[in-house]
């Protein structure tokens, strides 16, 4: 009788109603990823059926991860991350691995990255000088402030004017325009990260192409000079307008060592060096003077004013000086078999047997996918194509439910013989 085919057959359609609510219910899940149902044919025989075999019904025989992509929306965090293609980001919970494509990440009170059930983020890390290393592990941030850079180089471009007379007024003074023909300013730093304004007067000199160059930091002469008349570095050109020398010593290397300047804040001297070959040289042109680089790399003390990731996941710290390091890079993980990984709920899984081992890489490299930060990636369900497998289901419940109710007709006509 077909009472057990068609049970098999309301109880698999019962397990597919139960599979397409799930999807359903998750189908506002961050990272989400829908199952299908997939069912075989059940035959007695355990030696190979008979041509005149009839089945005995219909079993579940899987449950399968659809590991589509899903569709990303953008957030107001940057702590956001949404993998665009294969991957998953690895999770560290208690020492235990985990993979997720939810990346809705937060900091928590450690400084550690980690998702909303406290696993955290697992990274490459990377080295004092910003350089990515091979260590693995979770991220934490250093919220201390860093320590302050004193200047000792300072890089400047800039074109002389050419056709510019010598100041009427001599000798040079900082105080009297007309003792100088431009100026130029930038701050530099001490060991303690205190700020010093650094300017550096133009004047042309007596020879053709020559120009003095009085260097003052807080108004005093960086050679040690107290009054007028002040120290100079002599800038010689040649007939290009290029720089041919520098108190008449060919270039390159075009760099001026300046003795110790004592800031008399109570830090460490000033030991400044100006390289006047930068990527962009001193000129002497016949055209208006005008900067295009003034550089320094002294900094003073900051904080943690946030973080960011570009696509390959490479994460750098922001801090309130302007300074920037490199504090990582993001791992992912693929899998030669996704669909064989074994949910652990809240969007997570671990490697099974039937997944094989994780391939550990970072974003953009090889098959794996790019980071979009600001972002997360939502569920992959349809719910149109949804809708439609409920349909189905249910059809496929109630004509296996009629079969019941005329496989009963028929027994009891059987029954009823007399």
């Amino acid at each position: 009788m077909p009472f057990r085919a068609a049970l098999s057959g309301i109880n698999s359609a019962s397990e597919e109603l139960r599979v397409i609510g799930n999807n359903v219910a998750n189908a506002s899940t961050t990272g989400f990823k829908k199952s299908r149902a997939e069912f075989a044919d059940v035959y007695a025989a355990t030696d190979g059926a008979a041509s005149t075999a009839i089945g005995s019904g219909v079993r579940l025989a899987g449950v399968s991860q659809q590991f589509g992509q899903g569709n990303i929306g953008f957030t107001n965090s940057k702590l956001d991350l949404a993998i665009n293609g294969r991957g998953f980001f690895v999770l560290d919970e208690g020492g235990t691995r985990g993979y997720t494509r939810a990346g809705n990440f937060q900091v928590d009170r450690e400084g550690f990255l980690t998702n909303p059930d406290g696993a955290k983020l697992v990274v490459n890390g990377a080295d004092e000088n910003g350089a990515i290393t091979g260590a693995v592990g979770p991220l934490q941030l250093d919220r201390s402030n860093i320590t302050p850079q004193a200047t000792n180089r300072v890089d400047v471009g800039l074109n002389l004017d050419s056709t510019e007379e010598r100041p009427p007024t001599v000798p040079f003074s900082p105080n009297i325009p007309s003792s100088f023909n431009s100026s130029t300013s930038l701050s530099v730093f001490d060991s303690l990260g205190g700020s010093h304004l650094a300017t550096m007067y133009y004047v042309k000199g007596e020879q053709p192409g020559t120009w003095e160059m009085y260097t003052l930091v807080d108004g005093k002469d960086i050679h040690g000079s107290q009054s007028p008349p002040l120290a100079f570095d002599t800038l010689g050109f040649d007939g290009a307008g290029q720089l041919a020398s520098i108190n008449g010593t060919p270039v390159p290397p075009g760099i001026i060592e300046y003795p110790a300047f004592d800031t008399g804040s109570g830090a460490e001297p000033l030991q400044l060096n100006m390289n006047l070959l930068s990527n962009s040289p001193i000129t002497q042109f016949g055209t208006r003077f005008n900067v295009s680089e003034l550089t320094q790399n002294g900094f003073t003390s900051g904080r943690l004013s946030g973080i960011d990731f570009d696509d390959t996941g490479v994460i750098r710290a922001r801090y309130s000086n302007g300074q920037t390091r490199t504090l990582g890079q993001v791992a992912l993980a693929d899998f030669s078999n996704a669909q064989g990984l074994r949910p652990l709920g809240d969007t997570g899984w671990a490697e099974s047997f039937a997944s094989g081992v994780p391939l550990l890489g970072t974003p953009g490299s090889g098959s794996l996918g790019v980071l979009q930060s600001g972002a997360l990636e939502g569920s992959n369900v349809d719910l149109t194509s949804e809708l439609v497998n409920m349909i189905t289901a249910q059809r496929n419940f109630q004509a296996n439910a009629q079969v019941i109710t005329t496989a009963d007709t028929v027994t009891q006509t059987i029954i009823n013989i007399r």
